[in-house]
Order: structure tokens, then sequence, then C-alpha cells
């Protein structure tokens, strides 16, 4: 599992950061990539990523700003010109249906998948047997979502160790007990498949936030997530101009990510005020109140390990 950031800019693109794209690589887990946010130019970064848009099978959105949902018709145009036929599915606020038909029936484009579009509201808003999704509000100048990610556990692994010193070959005995069921062996033994099975493997979470101010919802949902993604548009110094705008600075997430418990906070949608020559400033500034921050860059990835 791992999250790749396709553009890390506010507002508009620049040379150094595109506008707002995250892709979480979930081939190993499912044999998909999930998407949040498409800007202006998102397919592009991805041919110069190793994401395969064939395989990209879900996109959430958290609001309809531009630098969030311009990329959208492109993409999902290049996806049906390459041959996509498996289904896509859009997540977003009320009106994420009308951009999207609007856009692919003026452009008189077809799609040869089926695509699904989900206006959500806050709660649950997908779940599988791998996987839930949850949305919240947050505080922006228009609608806009946040998202919590969950990956469900997963039962422990089988202790061979134990098995093989019980002189247990490996075989159908393996897989039943695997399973959770007692076998009776051909001598009589009795073996209890939950006396072979490990600690239950904990699944992994993680918080996307579209932009905000600081807000409680924010906090709900990067509650002891392992990873938690928090827009920083401005330094701590416009402070006057976050609140303004909606939006937050270095300060407000990493103030976020103290309050929910977070395990690690990455800073992204950076204002193109800021060079590159301001980022050791600004995370200087996070890290004043939370240690473990990283600053997100184009085509910048973080695996997320299962513990």
């Amino acid at each position: 599992m791992e999250l790749v950031f396709l553009g890390t800019g506010a507002g508009t693109p620049s040379r150094q950061r595109n506008v707002t794209a995250i892709a979480l690589d979930l081939l190993a887990e499912n044999g998909a990539y999930w998407l949040f946010d498409c800007g202006e130019g998102t397919q592009q970064q991805i041919l110069r990523s190793s994401i395969k848009l064939s395989k990209l099978d879900k996109l959430f959105v958290t609001h309809l700003h531009g630098d969030h949902i311009f990329g959208i018709p492109g993409l999902l145009s290049t996806r049906a010109n390459q041959g996509g036929i498996t289904p896509f599915t859009v997540f977003g606020p009320p009106g994420i249906q009308a951009f999207i038909d609007s856009a692919l029936s003026v452009s008189q484009s077809r799609l040869n998948y089926p695509l699904e579009i989900i206006e959500i509201n806050d709660g649950l808003i997908y779940e599988d047997d791998l996987f839930r999704v949850e949305a919240l509000h947050v505080e922006h100048r228009i609608e806009c979502f946040g998202y919590r990610f969950i990956e469900l556990n997963r039962p422990g692994k089988l202790e061979v160790k134990k098995l093989n010193a019980l002189k247990i070959a490996s075989g159908p005995v393996f897989g039943r007990l695997k399973q959770g069921e007692t076998v009776i062996l051909e001598d009589g033994t009795v073996l209890n498949g939950r006396d072979f099975i490990g600690p239950e493997i904990k699944g992994r979470k993680i918080a996307i936030i579209g932009d905000t101010r600081r807000c409680e919802a924010a906090v709900q949902l990067a509650l002891e997530v392992d990873i938690m993604v928090h827009e920083a548009t401005f330094a701590v110094l416009n402070q006057d101009l976050a609140n303004e705008y909606f939006h937050s600075t270095t300060v407000d997430a990493a103030q976020t990510a103290a309050e929910a418990g977070a395990k690690a906070l990455i800073l992204t949608h950076f204002s193109s005020r800021y060079q590159e020559e301001h980022m050791s400033s600004l995370l200087t500034e996070a890290q004043t109140v939370f240690e473990a921050v990283y600053l997100a860059a184009d085509f910048s990835s973080y695996s997320i390990p299962l513990l």
C-alpha cells in the first residue's frame, strides 16, 4: 500500500507542482489504484509515473473547485480511448454528476465502460471485503469532504513452526487449520485451528483531508490513522489569509494531527507563493507542533507497511 502524489500545488499549476491528485496504490491488496481528486493535467502526471490508468477504478473527489476536478473529463475519456472496459466509480459532493455529465455530453465523449457516479454525504460511502471508506464535511468555502480509508483487519498467519514441531506435513490439514477448523488426525489427535493461528493483523488507516480550515471533523477523520494527508496552503505568518479563504496553515495541520493521534502527517496543497527554497521553513513550522511531518512533492511516494 503506497500513496503517490501526482499534484501538490494549490489553485493553479506551477513549474514545480501540478494541482491536486493523490493515487493510492492497492495493487498488492486488490490489484487496483484509487485516486483522490483529479486536477487539470493529472493524466499527464500519470504518464510520468508508474501508475497504470487501466488499473484505476475509483475516484474520490473532495470538492468541486477547479484545481480538484478539471482533469476528470480527460482522464475518463483517455481511459476509454485506451480500451478500458472495467467499471469505474466516482464518489463526490452533490454536483459532481452534473459536472461530469455535462463535460462528456458537450464534448461528445463516449465511454465504453460502466461509469457510476455517487454523490455522497457524511458517513460510510463504500465498503467491500477488504476496505471501508468514510466521509465527513470539512470547513471550506464550498461543500467539501475529507475521507477516512480503513483497511479491515486480517486473520493471523498460520504458525507453521508449531505444526512442524508436531511433525504434521504440509497439505490439506494446514488449509483447514488456517480456516480455524478442528481437525482429527489419523492417530486420534485433535487439533484446534485457533491454537495455530497468530495474532490478528491490524489493517491500516489513512485520512485524506480536503481543503479546509482547522475543524473538528478533520480530527475525527484522522483519529489514530497511520498517515494523515492534510492541506497546508499557507505558512503560519499568513494565518489571516488562511482563515479568510477557508484554508489551513502548516501549524493548523500539525495541530490537527497531534489532536487526532495520527502516527504521521504529510503536508500538501502548497500555495505557489512558496517556492522550493521556502519548503524547509514550512516543515520546521509544522515540526514545532508535531514531529513526524513530511512534505509532499509531485511524484513523491509514501509506503504504509503492515505492522
